[in-house]
């Protein structure tokens, strides 16, 4: 907590399958005096990530879609600056920081918090220019997963919100996570965002982020995180023993 000026944290440990400590330290808000406890739930930003890679890998096990099917199949009006990479882009290409885009291309759409919607913001994608060749380097970007958590409403009738909830998140009994802030069900244990200014930490309003969903904004605590980690330790398989999406998919979920 020192290291990383934070006023509280809540720590997992799992290990052989199983969740073995638990814990909160520190408060919820820097001044107030509500401690952090294992219900606490905070935003996992990024992490994000892995669970819009697990809802597409469920709908590859269930034949839906291909990792290397092509993006306009499923989103016709998807477009890049290339006409090439328009074309040629995957399901696979999305997930994986190499479509020739700049480090944060595009954040600017949505950060600071904007009333742009999913459609408006992968409408720009075709004004950015690439900064790589097609699948030559890593660059870290969002916006595609945008894209990929898009890809989830035309083939299983479900927006990328509640198919996380209620495919992964039910089944790991994550009950109490949320897909977005506006989500959270029940507010009275939610971990505050702070920043350093001035050289003191200063607690500071919840940017709601939602357009950017399948890019950063589950809320969730440590207990459905390590959940969720049980299941990433498994290769894919559900602390009730059921399968969440396939064995082969695991390390790309991981990623």
């Amino acid at each position: 907590m020192r290291a990383f000026d934070v006023p509280g944290v809540a720590v997992g440990i799992v290990k052989d399958g199983r969740l073995v400590f638990a814990k909160g330290y520190g408060v919820r808000e820097y001044g107030k005096p509500e401690r952090v406890d294992t219900d606490t739930l905070f935003q996992i930003g990024s992490n994000t990530k892995a669970f819009t890679a697990a809802a597409l890998a469920i709908m590859v096990d269930e034949g839906k879609i291909g990792w290397d099917d092509r993006v306009i199949d499923y989103l016709p009006d998807f477009r890049l600056h290339d006409p090439y990479v328009t074309s040629e882009i995957t399901v696979r290409d999305l997930l994986s920081h190499r479509s020739g885009l700049g480090t944060g291309a595009g954040d600017l759409m949505f950060y600071p918090e904007t009333d742009f919607s999913r459609s408006e913001i992968i409408h720009g994608l075709r004004y950015l220019k690439p900064v790589s060749s097609f699948r030559s380097r890593y660059d870290y970007d969002n916006v595609l997963y945008i894209v990929a958590g898009e890809i989830i409403t035309p083939v299983s009738g479900q927006n990328w919100e509640d198919f996380v909830e209620k495919r992964i998140f039910a089944p790991l009994q994550m009950g109490a996570c949320a897909a977005s802030y506006d989500r959270i069900k029940d507010r009275s244990n939610v971990a505050s965002p702070h920043v350093v200014a001035s050289g003191k930490l200063v607690p500071r309003p919840v940017e709601n982020l939602r357009t950017i969903g399948p890019a950063g904004t589950i809320n969730c605590n440590v207990n459905g995180m390590a959940s969720w980690l049980r299941t990433q330790l498994s290769g894919g398989a559900a602390p009730d023993g059921s399968q969440l999406f396939a064995k082969s998919s695991a390390a790309s979920v991981a990623a």
